[in-house]
């Protein structure tokens, strides 16, 4: 082959090879070769002032939160009082959050599915001010770059810190208020409960007194009376009877009752224990609260024991003496006549 030739060849091979190397490099550009591109990033912070969030957590349905006045309050999928605390948590979260990178510029489908931007992956959260979306954005994957976000208006894929997923990926319970009583329970005078043992009844003067069917409870356990008390002051529920019927929960014709009033007139809190719900928890419904609460198993058995739950353990003087040495059995001396040996004949 003529030299002239060889060179004709070998530029043609460089061009191949150079096209070839050029459309590879789009292609990972594609797929999440990252870029930084400071002009196109976001601003994804959010301001205190956001008064409605939406989130659609992948194929578990929307959450909308809003607040009304002062607090906030859950209107999707139910209408619930919200826990303050959790949305606070997630506004603090957002003003966290910030884009580090562009990465693809733009998405195939099945690049979509790759980065799980599809909606029963993705977490697609809106973020109001009034009228005003003060954010839009879908979260997808979270992997060694990073987590993977899309944001309306803006084209392409990007690297976003500060983002809390589990702040995000609550179930719909999880944005409710759970609080069922919340009081001082050095400021409880006097309780009753009412099942189908009777009716017990505890008031406190100098110490704790209690009846069980109007009589005295014997060897009433003061410690036990505290304890119960301390069970209620700070109730929460571990879940909700949404659309149960009272028929369901046993609401209707309740299982047990118990009732705290606390000195002067400061306050009464009321629960009525119905059902159980799941395993050995219970239905219950406080006075003037249409809400349904699941409640655990030591604060129900409480409301449907009976006098026995505040009484002195049986075996407590035993307990007492548990651990100290036990004497050694006295030596006696027994005759040998007694143990039948041999006796002489007179």
């Amino acid at each position: 082959m003529e030299r002239s030739t060889q060179i004709w060849v070998g530029v043609v091979v460089l061009a191949v090879l150079g096209g070839g190397i050029y459309y590879k490099a789009k292609e990972d550009q594609k797929i999440g070769a990252v870029q930084t591109m400071s002009a196109d990033l976001p601003d994804m912070k959010v301001p205190d002032e956001v008064d409605k969030i939406s989130i659609t957590n992948a194929d578990k349905g929307e959450v909308v939160l809003e607040k009304k006045g002062d607090k906030w309050e859950l209107t999707k999928p139910i209408r619930a009082p919200a826990n303050q605390a959790n949305v606070k948590s997630l506004i603090d979260n957002m003003k966290e959050l910030k884009a580090k990178d562009v990465v693809a510029v733009a998405l195939s489908d099945e690049q979509k599915k790759d980065f799980q931007f599809e909606p029963n992956k993705g977490v697609h959260v809106v973020a109001y001010q009034g009228e005003n979306k003060k954010l839009d954005a879908t979260f997808g994957k979270s992997g060694g770059r990073g987590q993977m976000a899309m944001v309306d208006g803006k084209p392409g894929v990007f690297v976003v810190g500060g983002y809390a997923s589990y702040l995000y990926t609550r179930e719909a319970k999880g944005w409710r208020d759970t609080e069922i009583f919340k009081f001082d329970d050095a400021n409880a005078n006097q309780f009753s409960i009412e099942n189908k043992n009777g009716t017990l009844s505890f008031t406190k003067g100098d110490n704790w007194a209690g009846t069980a069917k109007g009589a005295p409870i014997a060897d009433l356990d003061e410690d036990k009376v505290k304890s119960a008390l301390r069970t209620f002051k700070s109730l929460n529920a571990e879940d909700f009877g949404d659309g149960k019927t009272p028929a369901d929960t046993g609401l209707d014709n309740p299982e047990g009752k118990i009732t705290i009033n606390l000195k002067d007139g400061a306050g009464k809190y009321s629960l009525k224990v119905g059902k159980v719900a799941t395993g050995t928890s219970h239905y219950a419904q406080k006075e003037g609260d249409a809400a349904v609460f699941v409640i655990g198993s030591h604060a129900a058995d409480l409301v449907l024991g009976d006098a026995s739950k505040f009484q002195k353990a049986k075996d407590a003087g035993a307990a007492k003496d548990a651990g100290k040495p036990v004497p050694p059995p006295a030596l006696t001396v027994t005759p040998a006549a007694d143990f039948g040996g041999p006796s002489e004949e007179p």
